[in-house]
């Protein structure tokens, strides 16, 4: 993750300006846990070494993370991806693994490999602080690797991690759960009202679902042969049985897990209890300014 010289791309794009020279330079190199696949064509320009270079912010991608509705839909991320890493042409089509170290080396490169973090203690809740080292959380993802096959039964299902797009709709259906909840409780709607809205809220998130496990199939083998066929793969998902549904989905997401930013076993101050503590990637307070 040391610093290189500025790529010849942009050196090449600024060469007019006599002000390049004061532009901004990469400040680290990172590898993808990826590994640049899963990724359209066009949408990486795929380096020869696996390194990428990663630039920090400017004012205008400080603000970008400050508009409530660009964060809500992720058009706020996928600008700042393309600002602060360049060869990420397309954000959106990006698998979703790649997502939280893309972030983490961004604020590396904006704000320092050191964050402030706070957590309260689940035994005594005892408000606890602490300071992440960034980098050797990224230098952990070069063992990562993302496993690709699952074996049910005869068939032979190859998958990909779901791209942010995908990931962007399955954090809407996070927000359909709370409307059904909210729609159960809302003591103005009459018995009838609440069924009606409640099935169809439910509908929605069922077929949401359905849809983002469907896309992360490339393939499924069988004893009779294979079949990438889009619209055959999603048919098939809407009329397997729920334990092969249900074992796709564990794995796609389980995968997603096992690279999330958290930190095992920190002790708290007050009592001396140890726990695991995540770190929410919300960019509102993960970029705020200092910290």
């Amino acid at each position: 993750m040391a610093e290189q010289p500025i790529p010849q791309t942009v050196m090449k794009d600024a060469s007019n300006n006599p002000l390049a020279a004061y532009f901004r330079q990469p400040k680290i190199y990172i590898r993808l846990p990826s590994e640049g696949k899963f990724y359209p064509q066009d949408a990486l320009d795929r380096s020869v070494n696996g390194e990428y270079a990663v630039y920090a912010m400017t004012a205008k991608d400080e603000l970008m993370f400050k508009t409530p509705d660009a964060l809500m839909n992720g058009q706020a991320t996928v600008e700042v991806i393309k600002s602060c890493i360049p060869a990420i042409k397309k954000p959106w089509f990006m698998p979703s693994i790649d997502v939280d170290a893309v972030l983490i080396a961004i604020r590396i490169a904006t704000y320092g490999e050191k964050m402030d973090v706070g957590a309260n203690c689940p035994s005594c809740s005892h408000a606890n602080d602490y300071q992440l080292n960034l980098v050797s959380y990224i230098e952990n993802l070069a063992h990562f690797h993302y496993e690709d096959k699952i074996q049910i039964g005869p068939l032979t299902v190859h998958i990909k991690p779901y791209t942010y797009q995908e990931a962007t709709k399955a954090a809407l259906k996070s927000l359909e759960q709370q409307k059904i909840f909210a729609i159960v409780n809302d003591e103005n709607l009459s018995d009838e009202t609440k069924i009606e809205k409640f099935g169809e809220s439910f509908v929605k998130l069922t077929e949401l679902t359905v849809d983002i496990v469907a896309n992360s199939i490339i393939q499924i083998d069988t004893p009779d042969g294979s079949v990438n066929d889009k619209k055959m793969i999603l048919e098939f998902i809407q009329n397997a049985p729920k334990e092969v549904f249900s074992t796709i989905n564990d794995h796609v997401t389980s995968m997603k897990d096992r690279i999330e930013l958290k930190v095992n076993d920190v002790e708290c101050g007050e009592c001396g209890h140890k726990f695991d503590m995540p770190v929410t990637m919300d960019q509102a307070s993960f970029f705020g300014k200092g910290s």
